[in-house]
């Protein structure tokens, strides 16, 4: 069944100090649906005044906002998650229509972004110090944690709603405020969500948001009243943020790219193993920086799991997010599907059998859209291409390995460590993979290893830049405060002249 969906969203303005500001640029960003091809908003390129002018009303905000009491401020955390509960489902119908995901994703993108607002209300015990009485003789000494000022925020197409709540809750909920640069590819579910921090009484300028593209990032880069960045993208851009932010005397959490090898050993569950393969594979059209791409088997199973796979895979439902009954949604952008297909047929020049061609999907319904079917190559070795570097679209790589030690090996021979997981009946295999492979988020008989949000998101190697990583834990406290060391003498003059 089609489905026509005429929904404009029209020039986006940036909102800056409460204020929604339409800027005047040469350089405008089309956002698309993507199931049909057609633009529905315009994001422009706000540059380095217009960045200027929000940080500048972000720092006048720092200084009342810092001063509400935790306990206060937590509370503003509690009504953006109520507001945010109670619009679920328009939120996440606008999530798939700028990214194009079902919106069965798109719903549990909007619930991953509440959760956030939810751990980051737990600030108020978090944020606690620590105190000594007595370390001298009539000495106190006490460690408090106290927010630091404006934070810069640039997040990723593929989760327009999430990933900048990885970030902005726990920002916010430890006095700082932000100014968030959302993917000029997805900015529409950002200005959405700015009326429910208005609608939760936060002040003005405690977040801002202000479109825009490379330029728009590099004035948060070369602003000193920029304390941090947080960030989430590919290896190449997470690397110059990285680089540029920490010279310019910033801290930064910068999420890069990924390539995640999943395990099927012969004694796993496939009952299991298939339903999440086809999830982490092929869920976000593979638009995931946890998603499958790497399929490893031992002879003893391959060809079973290869043929279970594809089988299911073939099967899936293509179409747009907002119709019943769809598997699997659109890609980003046409130029986006386009290399998607080149890698396919790198695979093929590289010497991969292709078994699954997603190719050939023809949508009448949605002539115009980026679609692309599930893709699934065979015989993939090590050093090809299409299992080294990052694809970001429903390709999956099929790669047999002897032994468990070999699979190791070569998942740790990648220069990325963002995920891997193991499917195993076994105890023994489980823990000598959790123990030895070099990602920082391991799943075991899970496909998605997300963890949830009172965890920090890890990744290590190319996967990840910075000490400090995003979500909930300790990390987000370390980032996103100082630490103050109070050394205190009490007494009257002739205790402290005594003590000479």
């Amino acid at each position: 069944m089609s489905h026509v969906d005429t929904t404009v969203y029209g020039s986006l303005p940036n909102y800056v100090g409460g204020r929604r500001i339409e800027v005047v640029s040469e350089t405008r960003y089309p956002v698309y649906n993507p199931a049909f091809g057609s633009v529905i908003a315009e994001a422009p390129e706000s540059g380095g005044d217009h960045v200027a002018s929000a940080v500048d009303v972000a720092q006048t905000a720092f200084e009342k906002w810092s001063r509400i009491p935790v306990t206060e401020r937590v509370k503003f955390l509690f009504r953006l998650e109520r507001l945010m509960s109670e619009r679920l489902d328009e939120l996440a119908a606008t999530v798939t229509r700028e990214h194009g995901k079902t919106l069965s994703e798109a719903r549990g993108e909007v619930l991953r972004a509440i959760e956030n607002v939810e751990a980051a209300a737990a600030s108020v015990y978090h944020i606690m110090g620590k105190n000594n009485l007595d370390i001298s003789e009539g000495i106190d000494e006490e460690l408090y944690r106290v927010p630091l000022g404006v934070f810069g925020v640039v997040s990723p197409f593929n989760f327009p709603l999430m990933v900048p709540f990885w970030f902005i809750p726990y920002a916010v909920g430890l006095g700082n405020t932000v100014v968030v640069k959302p993917s000029e590819k997805t900015p529409v579910s950002m200005t959405f969500i700015t009326r429910l921090f208005e609608e939760a009484g936060f002040p003005p300028g405690v977040v801002n948001v202000v479109n825009g593209g490379s330029k728009s990032v590099d004035a948060l880069l070369i602003n000193p009243k920029v304390k941090g960045i947080s960030f989430v993208g590919s290896t190449s851009v997470a690397e110059y943020i990285y680089s540029r932010g920490t010279a310019s005397h910033k801290r930064v959490q910068a999420g890069a790219s990924a390539k995640n090898f999943e395990v099927v050993m012969p004694d796993a569950d496939l009952n299991l193993v298939i339903p999440s393969l086809i999830s982490s594979f092929f869920g976000n059209a593979g638009e995931r920086c946890l998603a499958g791409s790497v399929l490893v088997t031992l002879p003893e199973n391959h060809e079973r799991v290869l043929k279970l796979f594809v089988d299911v895979a073939s099967k899936l439902r293509l179409g747009y997010g907002l119709v019943a009954g769809v598997d699997m949604g659109p890609l980003i952008r046409r130029e986006h599907l386009e290399r998607v297909k080149r890698y396919i047929e790198v695979g093929e020049s590289e010497g991969a059998r292709l078994v699954l061609d997603g190719r050939g999907v023809r949508l009448n319904d949605y002539p115009d859209g980026f679609f692309l079917g599930p893709t699934v190559f065979d015989e993939v070795s090590a050093d090809m291409r299409i299992s080294r570097e990052e694809i970001f679209g429903p390709v999956a790589s099929v790669m047999t390995v002897r032994n468990l030690d070999e699979a190791i090996e070569v998942i740790n021979s990648s220069r990325f460590g963002n995920a891997a997981t193991i499917f195993t009946s076994s105890g023994h295999h489980a823990r000598e993979f959790v123990s030895q492979v070099e990602a920082g988020n391991i799943g075991v008989n899970i496909g998605v290893a997300a963890p949830i949000a009172f965890y920090p998101f890890a990744g290590m190697k190319d996967s990840f830049f910075g000490d400090l990583h995003a979500q909930g834990g300790d990390d987000h406290i370390y980032f996103y405060t100082e630490r103050k060391i109070v050394i205190s003498r009490w007494g009257n003059a002739k205790q402290i002249v005594s003590t000479h």
